[in-house]
């Protein structure tokens, strides 16, 4: 035993001692009462919760198009019908204990059974209620163990081990139970703020009257001020004083000033954006830079435009500022395009105009207001006279794509109706001298 490493000798001296408490127990009628209490206990429990979690179910349960924040608050107590049968247990055994204690004069045995179906209770927690893949795993290897621990009495001396273990970290120090304890807290806070801001998204996405560019920055200003509570609530907590954080705040100014530059140069960007409200989720832009698309979310950083191939393009903020942006779209307001065409030089060209705007204003999508459908004269070509008509639409040609094809087709089929040639390339070909004789 003089050898032994001292962790060894802690565990047998353990396990000396459980076998002692066990001995004792096996033949003390004292326990074997708090047994058949304990049993009773979970016969009872088994009982009520069999017929209390059916009743409990349909109570709590809305309607599956119920949204209001009634049936949002059943739907989340539901969760937690699961732990009926080991709460109701630990509550009966809970009056069992006061009982036996004051026949007896003593409880550890029914005190163990209690802590044994509170473990059990914190087991069906993180197994079957919790459904957040962080607190899955927070629970799983911190709030497990130290139920198990808890339920074997042991508590006591882990938390005093923990505790005196301690981790140097620089000038700074920690010990294991501030790690512990610092983790399962900021697990829990950050994860109440993770929903809190899910919860305010969906608000702020639901008020139709305010402008988009307005939501966004409410949405960044919500998320930001979340997060930043949620931070300072930690700190408080967990007894960690502002102040010394000064050293690792100057330590990021510093990396603001060089390395980060332009991460807060984007993030300022994008303020001004949302402020402004000259370019906001949905409108159709296109960069210097060649970037276009539709604006279909903004982020701190960036902003994302989606093509009409469906490729999704990660525009800096900062590019908005600093170069041109030409914004097509402002919530959907209409546009004006052109298609080119020409004509035989032997055409009246008086005709042409009044012919090309009454083929084109029959088409569906081409609008009256601001204007309607407009054939100019561009200019004489080489082969043909050249035309073009101007029409204005309710949207975007992706690319000239979209509109500008239906309305050649309507200009060819015009120009063919009423006997107008569309020219093509004519060439002459001049010989010097003697002409070859091309049937050899």
């Amino acid at each position: 035993m003089e050898n032994q490493p001292e962790i060894v000798v802690q565990m047998l001296d353990y396990w000396n001692q459980g076998l002692a408490i066990a001995k004792e127990w096996l033949l003390s009628p004292a326990a074997w009462s708090q047994f058949a209490l304990l049993v009773g206990a979970f016969l009872v429990a088994l009982w009520v919760s069999r017929r209390l979690k059916p009743i409990l179910t349909k109570l709590l349960s809305p309607e599956a198009e119920n949204q209001s924040i009634f049936a949002k608050a059943r739907r989340f107590v539901l969760q937690f019908v699961p732990l009926v049968l080991p709460l109701v247990a630990f509550a009966l055994i809970g009056v069992g204990e006061n009982i036996t204690r004051s026949i007896f004069g003593s409880g550890a045995v029914i005190a163990f059974g209690k802590r044994v179906f509170l473990f059990l209770a914190v087991r069906i927690l993180v197994k079957e209620v919790v459904q957040d893949s962080f607190l899955k795993v927070l629970g799983k290897y911190l709030l497990i163990p130290l139920a198990a621990v808890y339920a074997l009495g042991l508590l006591g001396p882990v938390m005093a081990k923990l505790d005196t273990t301690v981790i140097p970290l620089g000038n700074l120090s920690f010990s294991l139970l501030f790690l512990a304890r610092f983790a399962i807290v900021g697990g829990v806070i950050f994860w109440l703020g993770r929903w809190s801001n899910t919860q305010s998204t969906a608000f702020i996405k639901n008020q139709s009257e305010m402008r988009p560019a307005m939501r966004e920055l409410a949405l960044k200003a919500s998320e930001i001020a979340i997060f930043g509570i949620a931070f300072l609530l930690l700190m408080n907590i967990m007894g960690i004083s502002l102040t010394s954080l000064a050293v690792l705040g100057g330590a990021i100014g510093v990396g603001l000033g060089f390395g980060l530059q332009k991460i807060a140069s984007n993030f300022i960007s994008g303020v001004i954006l949302l402020l402004e409200g000259q370019a906001t989720v949905g409108d159709y832009v296109e960069l210097d830079g060649g970037e276009a698309g539709t604006i279909v979310k903004m982020t701190a950083r960036a902003a994302i435009l989606e093509t009409f191939d469906g490729r999704w393009i990660v525009v800096p903020n900062e590019d908005f500022i600093t170069t041109r942006v030409v914004n097509f779209s402002d919530s959907g307001s209409a546009n004006r395009y052109e298609a080119l065409f020409s004509v035989s030089y032997d055409t009246d060209i008086n005709k042409v105009p009044a012919i090309i705007e009454a083929a084109v204003a029959k088409l569906d999508f081409v609008l009256d207001d601001p204007d309607g459908p407009d054939c100019e004269l561009r200019g004489f070509g080489d082969s043909g006279i050249d035309f073009a008509v101007e029409f204005w639409v309710n949207g975007i040609d992706d690319g000239k794509n979209k509109f500008t094809p239906k309305v050649l087709f309507a200009v060819w089929n015009a120009l063919k109706d009423n006997g107008i040639e569309i020219p093509y390339p004519h060439r002459v070909v001049e010989f010097k001298g003697q002409v070859p004789d091309l049937s050899k």
